[in-house]
């Protein structure tokens, strides 16, 4: 099992990347970003886009895995996310993994910009983009469908082949995006509110047949240990803040405590 944290680019960008060499430093596997536009407009957070963050990031470590969670693939054109990891890989050396999910929420982060914030239309932006981000990633791709059409070709390739992880999100118990998450790479259980704990993990996953290699990448609940998240097939854990107080001491000093 891998470890990682997830870090909210809502303080200066020079303190996340900096924070991302102290990860790695201390023996952390992953470093992963936050992908939101406005968040939470009462906070009035300053946030940064994720995709810059990890350039820099991966300029400044050599060892960790790099990506976001999640990206709302239904408000990005799938063919520039293509483009981002694509860029991300090899500046890299082939550590980009990429977590897409529907997104929250849907005002501030979709509606107050003209984007769909009904969760049906974006569930279906994000089935037509994976598909288009997946065949962009693999090679030439023609696609005529019912949001996108697209006949191209991306060069360079990923250096990672055929293509980085995805990872998708899925917030329990709804089983929808628990049989997306089927279809790629793996999971991130979510869920409304509060962090899961093994047991609900396992109570979501229970009679599913976990394909070969599938990551389940579980965002760890306080007081709760990395070896309970293993018993119930993690093969990720990741820590993380909510943005509000002291978050970066408080998360820095986490981070430095290594996993």
């Amino acid at each position: 099992m891998r470890t990682a944290v997830c870090l909210p680019p809502f303080t200066d960008p020079g303190t996340l990347v900096a924070m991302a060499e102290e990860a790695e430093a201390a023996g952390w596997d992953g470093v992963f970003l936050w992908d939101h536009v406005v968040l939470l407009p009462d906070l009035r957070l300053d946030v940064h886009d994720p995709w810059v963050l990890l350039g820099a990031m991966a300029r400044n470590t050599e060892r960790v895995t790099l990506g976001t969670l999640v990206t709302p693939l239904a408000r990005r054109r799938p063919w520039m996310v293509a483009r981002h990891l694509i860029t991300l890989d090899h500046l890299s050396g082939g550590r980009a993994t990429l977590g897409v999910g529907l997104g929250e929420p849907p005002d501030a982060d979709f509606g107050d910009f003209g984007d769909p914030a009904d969760p049906r239309e974006r569930a279906a932006l994000l089935d037509e983009g994976l598909t288009v981000l997946d065949g962009l990633l693999r090679g030439p791709l023609t696609h005529k469908g019912d949001r996108y059409t697209v006949d191209s070709e991306l060069l360079p390739r990923p250096v990672q082949q055929p293509r980085p992880r995805i990872w998708v999100a899925g917030v329990a118990p709804h089983r929808r995006p628990l049989q997306r998450a089927l279809r790629w790479d793996g999971l991130v259980p979510i869920a409304e509110g509060d962090l899961l704990t093994p047991d609900q993990i396992a109570a979501y996953l229970d009679g599913v047949d976990r394909p070969e290699g599938w990551d389940l990448v579980a965002n760890i609940a306080p007081g709760v240990p990395i070896e309970d998240y293993e018993a119930v097939g993690a093969t990720w854990v990741v820590e993380g803040a909510w943005p509000v107080g002291e978050w970066v001491q408080d998360l820095r000093g986490r981070i430095n405590a290594g996993p």
